[in-house]
């Protein structure tokens, strides 16, 4: 009850408002973050039928359907799974109410809509969405080489053994090349982004 009294002074419309750190927890966003887990909010924009709530771990959307509607559909994508990708600003023209950051999570298109007036804000989220889609990008080419170069490592240990392996031999190297390409995945496929939205979002 309280969270929606909220939504209604803080005057939100269809287009979104992007919503201080002090007012998180008036948001419903905020029940679904995992705090127990030192999940943090970095970023939300509201508008009257969505949230986007931008931890250092998910985006979380609270998917609304209409206005006069009180059910949200909950959709949760992790950094650790999803992949920024064409992430884009579009500012406002001379009778425009709003501007636009847009941008995919692996095949799903987002298209926000902001109050003109938080573009400087809006700057510092395009700059952080920026950056964490390069890190993805650069990481993700180096997890393509990495699995490259451990098919060639075994396969010249193979060369070289030939038939000569016994069990043991091909147990211990089975499981080198296990804890070394998990090691490499846990390294490279990155799930907290707090550092980068602590850098960029400062308005």
């Amino acid at each position: 009850m309280f969270k929606k009294l909220a939504s209604d002074v803080m005057g939100l419309s269809d287009i979104g408002k992007i919503i201080s750190p002090e007012d998180y927890d008036k948001v419903a966003s905020d029940d679904y973050v995992m705090h127990e887990d030192d999940e943090k909010i970095y970023f939300l924009i509201k508008s009257k039928t969505d949230e986007y709530c931008f931890t250092n771990t998910a985006l979380i959307h609270l998917d609304g359907t209409s206005a006069v509607s009180s059910k949200r559909m909950l959709k949760r994508y992790s950094y650790k799974n999803n992949r920024f990708t064409t992430v884009l600003l579009e500012t406002a023209g001379n009778v425009d109410l709003d501007v636009e950051i847009k941008f995919n999570l692996n095949d799903v298109g987002f298209s926000i809509d902001v109050d003109k007036k938080q573009l400087e804000q809006l700057k510092d989220l395009y700059k952080s969405l920026i950056q964490i889609a390069s890190i993805q990008k650069t990481n993700g080419e180096k997890l393509e080489m990495s699995d490259q170069s451990l098919g060639i490592s075994m396969a010249s240990l193979k060369g070289a053994f030939g038939s000569n392996v016994n069990k043991d031999q091909f147990q211990a190297v089975n499981e080198y090349a296990y804890e070394w390409k998990v090691a490499k995945y846990t390294e490279l496929n990155r799930e907290d982004f707090g550092e980068v939205f602590e850098k960029y979002i400062n308005n």
